[in-house]
């Protein structure tokens, strides 16, 4: 009996040990798989963290330079800084405009393109008595008014010229490098049409009475259709035709080469541009604008009551200038979008001479006075300068050029 007692409680030691080793040896299981489980959620936060790192820093990066713009755009300025300056320059006899990133300098006998720290890129000569410069984009035509003589240009330097046979009344030129010039011959006028290397396209002699004279020209930037504003007067009422031209197959089968034309009775259409792939008409009385890029058609005509004293432009922008009645605000300046729509209404005091579109910023000056606002009419600068202003427009970043009677200086607004 004692025995059979022993027997039995070797038994039950084995199965409490055997329970005791399974039970451990699924512990261990269970804590080897517990450690797998961590080491599969470490490395999926490894890599979350790997991907949410640059995202966080991009982020992060976006919202400085957000923040430095919106700094800047309300950023008042009220001082400067000259940076660059050059007291031997003709000022008088020599002009300047903005040319692909770089100034370009002209006058009677030479064209150059000058970098921001006023150091000579290239250099080239002619021969002319009164220059007038055109740019647009990377190209500019510079043409002899009342002269014959024409020079062709890109930002590496003289690509054509060309000897008219009448006098030079006006030549602009498009991003492409094409180039139009309207030419006087008494009871004719003629509007040329070239390319970039002053090779002729095609020739177009107008009349006084049918379609009119011609007061400005503009070319799109396809390199095929040329818009001209004419002027005719009838029974003492001025009128104004506006007439698309296209060198292309569009209008090959047009009477010379009219694809759409449009007539405007009792209005004065002094001045005519392509604003990227629309064009503007600018009226005595307000604006139309044209869009199409082979056959333009009216999209939009803005009428203002009051008498328009001043225009300016760019691709983006189209703006008019109104005296009003206010001793304080002498001036109204409307700007609209090149669709039409007005963007912003400001009455300002100040006595320009001068006002332009540059480098989507509008720049106003007189002698001794220069404006800077950004294009939603917010003042950046006005201030005053010791001697007198011939010119004054947009280099870049923060940086214009100011060209003063006694020499030319490149400034930073401070």
């Amino acid at each position: 009996m004692a025995n059979t007692f022993k027997n039995i409680k070797k038994k039950l030691r084995r199965k409490r040990l055997l329970a005791e080793k399974r039970h451990l040896e699924k512990a261990q299981a269970g804590a080897g798989g517990n450690e797998a489980a961590r080491r599969k959620i470490k490395a999926a936060l490894r890599r979350k963290k790997a991907v949410l790192k640059p995202v966080a820093v991009i982020l992060i990066a976006v919202f400085v330079v957000l923040a430095g713009f919106l700094f800047l755009e309300k950023r008042t300025y009220r001082n400067y800084k000259v940076q660059v300056t050059s007291e031997q320059e003709d000022t008088v006899s020599t002009q300047y405009t903005y040319l692909s990133g770089k100034i370009l300098r002209y006058s009677s006998d030479e064209v150059s393109l000058v970098n921001n720290k006023l150091e000579t890129v290239w250099s080239q000569t002619y021969d002319m008595q009164n220059p007038v410069a055109d740019v647009c984009g990377d190209c500019a035509v510079i043409a002899d008014k009342d002269g014959t003589s024409m020079v062709f240009l890109d930002k590496n330097g003289i690509t054509g010229t060309v000897s008219t046979s009448y006098s030079i009344v006006k030549a602009k030129v498009s991003k492409t490098g094409m180039a139009a010039a309207i030419l006087d011959g008494g009871d004719h006028t003629w509007i040329n049409f070239y390319n970039l290397d002053g090779s002729l396209v095609a020739e177009n002699q107008t009349n006084i009475q049918d379609p009119g004279y011609p007061m400005d020209v503009a070319l799109a930037d396809n390199g095929v259709v040329m818009m001209v504003a004419y002027q005719f007067v009838d029974s003492s009422e001025t009128t104004s035709y506006i007439a698309f031209y296209n060198f292309g197959e569009v209008g090959q089968n047009e009477d010379d080469r009219i694809v759409s034309g449009y007539t405007y009775d009792g209005v004065v259409v002094p001045q005519i541009q392509y604003l990227g792939s629309n064009a503007v008409a600018l009226r005595d009385d307000g604006f139309t604008i044209y869009s199409g890029r082979q056959i333009p058609k009216e999209l939009k005509t803005v009428q203002v009551e009051q008498e328009i004293i001043s225009t300016f432009y760019d691709e983006d922008n189209i703006g008019l200038v109104f005296k009003n009645d206010s001793k304080d605000k002498q001036y109204t300046m409307q700007v609209y979008s090149s669709a039409g729509k007005l963007k912003f209404s400001k009455d300002f005091n100040i006595p320009y001479t001068t006002i332009r579109m540059s480098d989507d910023y509008i720049v106003m000056y007189n002698s001794s006075q220069l404006c800077v606002l950004n294009s939603n009419g917010s003042e950046k600068y006005f201030g005053s300068v010791d001697g007198t202003v011939k010119d004054f427009f947009k280099l870049g970043w923060n940086k214009y050029l100011l060209v003063m009677d006694t020499g030319v200086n490149v400034i930073k607004l401070s």
